[in-house]
């Protein structure tokens, strides 16, 4: 029951949170098809604030606290692969538009 005593205390916040993934939807579906590899690629790189983050609150978690750890590493892990698999298609893209090597 703690869980909607705090949605309640925090409507406002939820709120914020349904519109923005109305808007992102909205936006997502406006751009061409041609972009979407380098929008997401660009995206991808942006989870280095994910990394940074949880980086941080791990820092502030007591060290008891073995689920907090736990979700903590899961997101550096998981932050770090989206960072560099953003990069990764973002090379693989690049190439596509360098000259070709001569055998």
């Amino acid at each position: 029951m703690e869980i909607f005593s705090f949605l309640a205390e925090h409507i406002e916040m939820v709120y914020i949170v349904i519109l923005s993934i109305f808007v992102g939807v909205e936006l997502i579906e406006k751009v061409p098809a041609v972009l979407h590899t380098p929008l997401m690629s660009g995206a991808n790189a942006i989870h280095g604030v994910v990394i940074v983050g949880a980086i941080i609150v791990m820092l502030h978690i007591d060290v008891n606290n073995t689920l907090g750890m736990i979700l903590g590493f899961l997101a550096v892990i998981l932050g770090t692969l989206n960072v560099v698999g953003g990069f990764v298609v973002t090379d693989r893209m690049l190439e596509m538009f360098g000259k070709k090597k001569k055998k």
